[in-house]
């Protein structure tokens, strides 16, 4: 994957690896709880349906809670762009049957291989639309997002 802009040789590398890892995910052959890996402490993570999560343990168990019963979902990187330590990856959100929406994260490097903050936006309604449309059912024993999730997305100082 082409990463457009001015990335240090770090960053560019820990992005190599970070791409590398979310195909394997993609393949089946890693649970997306291993993305913590790229991770700091502290982390801010904002999903568009769960909200606001802070701190990796918190992140790992949200990774775990709201991808769990997805698993036949992918989530191929159409394009990466940089700016400085703030990261844009465009992505699509492709469930069985082909239905796909449009999503992007923004990603805040913190150095040392290490993210601090991810912030992911889908079209929510796009994505209601198409499991109405695809027939999907949540299997059993899935866990759903927080009626009442926290939206604050500020940026960790």
């Amino acid at each position: 994957m082409q990463v457009i802009g001015n990335a240090s040789d770090e960053l560019r590398e820990t992005l190599e690896r970070y791409l590398a890892l979310r195909q394997e995910i993609d393949d089946r052959t890693r649970p997306w709880s291993d993305l913590v890996e790229y991770f700091t402490d502290d982390v801010v993570f904002i999903d568009p349906a769960w909200g606001r999560v802070e701190g990796l343990a918190g992140v790992r168990e949200f990774l775990v809670d709201s991808m769990t019963g997805i698993e036949e979902w992918t989530f191929p990187v159409d394009r990466v762009w940089v700016d400085g330590d703030e990261v844009g990856i465009k992505y699509r959100q492709v469930l069985p049957g082909g239905f796909e929406q449009s999503g992007y994260t923004t990603l805040l490097y913190a150095g040392g291989g290490k993210f601090r903050y991810e912030e992911d936006v889908l079209n929510m309604a796009h994505v209601m639309e198409d499991l109405a449309a695809s027939g999907w059912q949540p299997p059993e024993g899935m866990k759903f997002p927080p009626r009442q999730p926290n939206w604050d997305f500020s940026r960790p100082s």
